[in-house]
């Protein structure tokens, strides 16, 4: 039973290659569905407050959305790999959710570190429609993506100048959360609603 102002994630499995990754996600009826990526294992897990506060953001919005754990973190399968799995696991946490939902276009949220995974995603499958990335990490924009992209950054975050300036140069939008870092440790609901009003414009996209 699901009270007023709760919301039910279920468990999903995730098979990728010989692993089966742990996730969690929730149905909905608004498109695009979310896939949350979580930050890299040595900086969190799916459990980031800030992949449930995307994960939160979205559910109540009525879009489907789903969030997991790379492969040697909480009960994912296997040992902890590079940049190159973390894209691996990600397109296995994409195939399932567009295998749940039926849907072709996706919107893709990437906690930290996983910007990079994020962004390769997204040149790898045109159907992802939507990018948004919470305080990336310096290096990783800069070049067009070729879908729209949001950057939401701590108002407090180290290099956040650099940061607005090289995402500019790849065509995206940033938006900084006043008060903030990037633990977002204060004024944390402000990232889901951000990421949200952002998804909206790619939900029009998808649902035309």
């Amino acid at each position: 039973m699901v009270s007023r102002g709760q919301y039910l994630e279920r468990p999903a499995l995730i098979p990728v290659g010989p692993v089966v990754l742990e996730g969690l996600w929730h149905r909905g009826r608004k498109a695009p569905p979310v896939l949350v990526l979580p930050p890299p294992p040595e900086a969190g897990s799916m459990d980031h407050v800030v992949c449930a506060e995307l994960a939160w953001a979205a559910a109540r919005a009525g879009r489907p959305v789903l969030r997991f754990n790379y492969r040697g973190v909480g009960a994912s399968q296997g040992s902890r790999g590079d940049a190159g799995s973390r894209v691996e696991d990600g397109a296995g946490a994409l195939r399932l959710l567009r295998e749940n939902t039926g849907a072709v276009d996706v919107a893709v949220a990437a906690v930290g570190g996983s910007a990079e995974a994020a962004l390769a995603l997204a040149r790898q499958h045109p159907g992802i429609v939507a990018l948004v990335l919470v305080s990336p990490p310096a290096g990783v924009l800069g070049a067009a993506v070729g879908c729209p992209l949001l950057c939401i950054l701590g108002e407090d975050e180290p290099g956040r100048a650099g940061l607005v300036a090289s995402a500019a140069e790849g065509g995206g939008r940033v938006e900084v959360v006043a008060g903030a870092d990037a633990r977002f440790q204060r004024n944390l609901p402000e990232v889901g609603r951000l990421a949200l009003r952002w998804l909206e414009g790619a939900g029009k996209h998808a649902e035309s």
